[in-house]
């Protein structure tokens, strides 16, 4: 690190130099340099997020300011939230839910329930950069459609009602799928309900699995003594579930489907109307055949 780096995050008489042990000999202690690009984020945005009592005051080595496990541990669960599409007034309420004195290991097992399952978070975009994602000019109704099939979310500071100028689009990961969608020759009303229906059951799944995660797999590690390390795997393990969760709900639709297909081809044709009524008559006649004339 220059000189010039270490003086922005400290006293230069200070004799404890960035990343090395204090006066009690506590070492892998960070200046906010140091902080901020292990997160991943500006030392401006970093700051910011201080400012804003997101992370806990700095650790004082003289006229120093260290940050420890703790710390990066909170920034790190703030980045986790926000990829989630979270305020920064809802990842300010979250924070102040958590014990004040959580641990690396707990904020560690926090990040691992809530890192986002796309794999890469998506930015805010304009309708030009919109388009540029599809491929295509888009229409108001093809950018409707779009929005009720899930494959865009409405941002923006006028909500979904903004101007053309404020109004803002996050591009889900089914975005390409719903661009396609738009160029097939087939209802947008059945579009909409396909939609629905997959939304609705897909939340239904995530609210058991998540369950499942957290009673089965997460609240057992919690109980059991750790270390940070521990908790390191256990993320990395969830992020390799994660995939293979994925995999797993695709081939178990296409098994369903293909349930659904065999039953269709086996089981009984439904009658017709005319083979109903036809079926009706016959029942309604006497055991003996039709009556005779008198």
């Amino acid at each position: 690190m220059s000189a010039g780096t270490a003086a922005s995050s400290a006293d230069p008489g200070d004799p404890t130099g960035p990343g090395q042990a204090g006066d009690d000999g506590e070492t892998g202690l960070l200046t906010i340099d140091e902080l901020a690009a292990a997160v991943g984020l500006t030392v401006r945005t970093t700051r910011y997020y201080a400012s804003l009592g997101l992370i806990p005051p700095p650790v004082r080595r003289g006229r120093m300011a260290y940050y420890d496990d703790a710390h990066r541990g909170r920034l790190e669960l703030v980045r986790a939230l926000q990829d989630h599409g979270f305020t920064l007034q809802a990842v300010e309420r979250f924070l102040g839910s958590l014990p004040p004195d959580a641990g690396a290991e707990d904020l560690a097992l926090q990040r691992a329930m809530l890192t986002s399952w796309s794999a890469t978070p998506s930015e805010p975009l304009t309708r030009r950069q919109v388009e540029k994602q599809a491929g295509r000019p888009l229409r108001d109704d093809d950018l409707a459609l779009l929005v009720a099939m899930g494959a865009l979310d409405p941002r923006g500071p006028g909500g979904p009602g903004a101007s053309a100028d404020e109004q803002r689009w996050v591009p889900n990961p089914s975005l390409r799928v719903g661009v396609e969608l738009l160029d097939l020759d087939v209802p947008h009303s059945s579009l909409t309900a396909a939609s629905e229906a997959i939304t609705r059951h897909m939340d239904d799944l995530a609210g058991e699995l998540t369950d499942v995660l957290r009673t089965q797999v997460l609240e057992p590690f919690r109980r059991e003594p750790h270390s940070r390390d521990d908790a390191v795997a256990l993320e990395r393990t969830m992020a390799r579930l994660r995939q293979l969760t994925l995999e797993a709900v695709v081939a178990g639709f296409q098994r369903a489907a293909n349930a659904v297909i065999t039953r269709s081809l086996t089981s009984e044709p439904e009658p017709t109307a005319k083979e109903r009524d036809s079926h009706d008559e016959h029942h309604d006649q006497p055991l003996g055949g039709p009556a005779e004339p008198g």
